[in-house]
């Protein structure tokens, strides 16, 4: 840091003794000197330092702007702490790591959160056993340290939304009176979406290098659990729905399908379908946003991609887990790779968004409404459209990147000593087809280029090195890039 201060110093000299001998010197001399010398000064900067400075040029409201935002159906109260701390205070000594679809024990819990503490990625998984998730729910809730927030992916998006004052929230969920008190005020909570107890989901965190036996941590994450019924059932779709009529929303924001995986197949395959007729009463001049989350069940997820959900929604939000567990299971591009090894490949990540709006969004030929998918993953964005149904989103995807650096250190404004740019310099745009190869330049960090009538923009990330809180990040993200986004009248 101190020989860039000089550097930047010394240029700075050299460029006001130059003003001062201007008169004596020809015009052009000294405009190249000038030129050069300015351009050692932006050198200086910090790739950093330049991405922001160019996020903040292109970061612009769009022409038309949501006026009221409807967000449901999934909503509880996070409970936050060390995963590490609660699995010692509950007796629990390190050992292997082992997935589980669902977790039927306390050694399950162990193992489950072991498996993706190693791997550095985020997960959720639901708790069958009752009474054994309400002594550890207890436990938690009093541990030192551990901290209550609102929760939730529809929760956490109608919060984030509503910190913007010109616009006004309608949330449904199961809403109990924690998580109403910690609701903005901003947040309209129809009340049929009220009831007596809240839901309680616990976030286990873990720090980059934090060590638990044999394992260390890639970086920082979560492991998310809950033993949730109401969010299961999706039990208050209906009442979204119907609050719709006297809201009247400019877009609509669902999530919590996910939540579904905890109950029988034959219970999750009727619920489903309920959801879809549900969802298709939404007027079609609605946008529809679906925020998908971390799922277990292939033939679950490949009913959501086949069974009229997809065609249903306007957009849809998704990190890299969700990203190759949907193309797993639904025999997608790349669908054998069985995991991503460190930065996932973008031109593995681009050949997968192609191919969902390709198979699954809207064509001349093909009914579906989907348009526009938003990828996050750490060191990452890629906002991909079908061409002219969707504006501005230059602005959303920087918005949605500039807001997961903020939320994570916990800043204001991006503070460019907390993070680091993690994002490949050279990439390709496919590994299917003849590609692009792109540099990275970050006076430029919002790239776009085309693929049959569908525009990608990419832009990285800027990532904490210190996290103060994973949870949500997906959320405020999606959230976010959807405040800048502009939806084009057909």
């Amino acid at each position: 840091m101190w020989p860039r201060s000089v550097c930047v110093g010394l240029v700075a000299l050299a460029l006001g003794y130059l003003c001062l001998l201007g008169p004596e010197l020809p015009y052009t001399p000294l405009r190249h000197l000038s030129a050069s010398l300015l351009g050692a000064l932006s050198s200086a900067r910090s790739l950093e330092d330049r991405v922001v400075a160019a996020w903040q040029a292109a970061i612009v409201r769009p022409a038309r702007r949501w006026a009221r935002v409807a967000v449901g159906v999934n909503a509880c109260v996070d409970v936050v702490l060390s995963g590490v701390k609660l699995l010692e205070a509950l007796g629990l000594e390190p050992g292997d790591g082992r997935n589980h679809a669902v977790l039927n024990s306390r050694q399950d819990l162990k193992e489950a959160f072991t498996h993706f503490m190693e791997k550095g990625a985020a997960a959720e998984r639901f708790f069958s056993d009752a009474e054994s998730f309400h002594q550890i729910a207890q436990t938690a809730s009093k541990f030192p340290g551990a901290q209550l927030y609102v929760g939730g992916n529809a929760a956490l998006i109608g919060q984030k939304l509503a910190t913007n004052p010109e616009l006004k929230i309608l949330l449904c969920g199961p809403i109990g009176p924690k998580l109403h008190e910690l609701l903005d005020e901003n947040v309209v909570v129809p009340p049929e979406s009220m009831q007596e107890r809240d839901e309680f989901h616990l976030i286990l965190e873990y720090q980059a290098g934090e060590e638990w036996g044999r394992v260390r941590a890639p970086n920082a994450n979560r492991f998310i659990f809950s033993h949730d019924l109401s969010n299961g059932d999706l039990n208050r779709l209906e009442v979204f729905v119907s609050s719709l009529d006297e809201f009247q929303p400019d877009l609509v924001v669902l999530s919590g399908l996910h939540m579904m995986e905890g109950q029988t197949k034959e219970m999750r395959q009727r619920r489903l379908m309920e959801a879809v007729a549900s969802i298709s009463d939404i007027p079609t001049d609605i946008p529809i946003h679906l925020e998908l989350a971390s799922m277990t069940d292939q033939d679950f997820m490949s009913n959501i991609v086949h069974q009229q959900v997809f065609p249903l929604v306007n957009s849809i939000g998704l990190n890299e887990q969700e990203l190759l567990f949907l193309t797993q299971s639904a025999s997608g591009p790349h669908a054998s790779l069985a995991s991503w090894s460190g930065v996932p490949d973008v031109g593995v990540v681009s050949d997968i968004l192609f191919w969902i709006l390709k198979e699954h969004g809207k064509t001349a030929e093909r009914a579906s409404d989907l348009t526009r998918i938003h990828f996050h993953t750490l060191a990452y964005h890629i906002l991909v459209t079908v061409d002219g149904y969707w504006g501005n989103q230059v602005a959303a995807v920087a918005a949605g990147a500039r807001a997961a650096g903020t939320q994570a250190c916990a800043t204001e404004t991006i503070d460019t000593s907390k993070v680091f740019l993690k994002a490949p310099l050279e990439f390709v745009t496919s590994q299917t087809e003849a590609p692009s190869k792109i540099s990275f330049n970050p006076d430029e960090p919002v790239v776009h280029w085309h693929r049959e009538g569908i525009s990608f923009h990419f832009t990285p990330v800027l990532v904490c090195k210190d996290p103060v809180r994973t949870v949500g990040l997906g959320d405020a993200i999606s959230a976010e890039g959807l405040l800048y986004s502009e939806v084009h009248p057909q």
